[in-house]
């Protein structure tokens, strides 16, 4: 089986991207894969500090073990077993997360200190970086780290307003020379600039507009790989040009959870006495497989 590192860089090599997509529990996890299964295409599955409080840190590490070990691509790719499905931890802003993150056998973790000044950011994530880098050795693994530079607010949910100090305008977002800076500094595997996105979607209004010009530029003097967060709400039309200008994961959330929250409504409005779980669920992994499905076309070009 392909590392997450080797997945990503075929990526790279291919103009493509890698879907990252959050869960909070086995329906929107099963919508996921099912969606990846289908299409034969690899999935990032994304668990915040939030997320996976909730679920268990241990317990989603086992589910998505288990969905690896015994699912398989038959193209040639990967056979009995090792389906590529890998697990992030999501947005996680203290070295002791980091830590229980990495022991519990997360394939990346994404420390955001993206709020902080550069050179805070700098130093907090390079302690995050020493740290893993040294874990890898002794326990011959590869667990990835991702910087985040600039700050695109923290909620996937739905907004009314762009919230305080999110980077949305062309003077905020991530310099060039500040994203060199940081990957040479940190020493970081993926880096997370400030693009123009946002976490959270607009319930009346168009979202703010992804800087395309920025990622090129951006791309242009780094040589690691750059991952797109806040994608929800985007045009598919712009993740295409996203993509082609150098993006290599994008991360969904806000509308897997307006699609779960969906297919809950449809099945409770259709079935108002049903009160069995796996009667009513089935109708919200239907929903979350469908916007999952319809992004890893998007990214993959299949």
């Amino acid at each position: 089986m392909q590392t997450l590192r080797e997945i990503i860089k075929d990526a790279q090599l291919h103009n493509v991207a890698v879907g990252h997509f959050n869960i909070s529990d086995l329906a929107a996890l099963k919508g996921i894969f099912d969606a990846a299964y289908a299409l034969k295409q690899p999935v990032i599955i994304g668990v915040s500090e939030g997320e996976r409080d909730f679920i268990g840190i241990k317990q989603v590490v086992a589910l998505i073990k288990s969905l690896r070990e015994e699912f398989s691509i038959i193209d040639g790719s990967a056979s009995g077993g090792n389906f590529p499905i890998f697990l992030n931890a999501d947005h996680t802003h203290s070295f002791g997360k980091i830590k229980e993150a990495v022991e519990a056998g997360f394939d990346a973790v994404l420390f955001d200190a993206g709020k902080e000044n550069i050179e805070e950011n700098i130093r907090e994530t390079k302690e995050v970086v020493n740290f893993v880098k040294e874990y890898n050795q002794k326990n011959n693994c590869d667990v990835l780290v991702e910087g985040e530079l600039g700050y695109i607010g923290s909620g996937s949910v739905i907004l009314d307003r762009i919230p305080e100090g999110v980077s949305v305008k062309k003077e905020d977002l991530t310099k060039p020379e500040d994203a060199k800076r940081f990957i040479e500094e940190t020493g970081i595997d993926l880096l997370a600039p400030a693009l123009g996105t946002l976490h959270g979607m607009f319930l009346d209004a168009s979202d703010p507009n992804l800087d395309v010009e920025r990622i090129k530029e951006i791309k242009s003097m780094i040589d690691i790989p750059m991952v797109l967060h806040g994608a929800s709400g985007v045009s598919n039309e712009q993740l295409k040009l996203a993509v082609l200008a150098g993006v290599s994961i994008v991360h969904i959330n806000t509308e897997l959870r307006t699609a779960w929250k969906r297919g809950l409504d449809l099945a409770l409005l259709s079935r108002p006495n049903e009160i069995v779980p796996y009667k009513i669920l089935p109708e919200v992994v239907h929903e979350v497989e469908k916007v999952v499905s319809d992004k890893i076309k998007i990214l993959s070009g299949v």
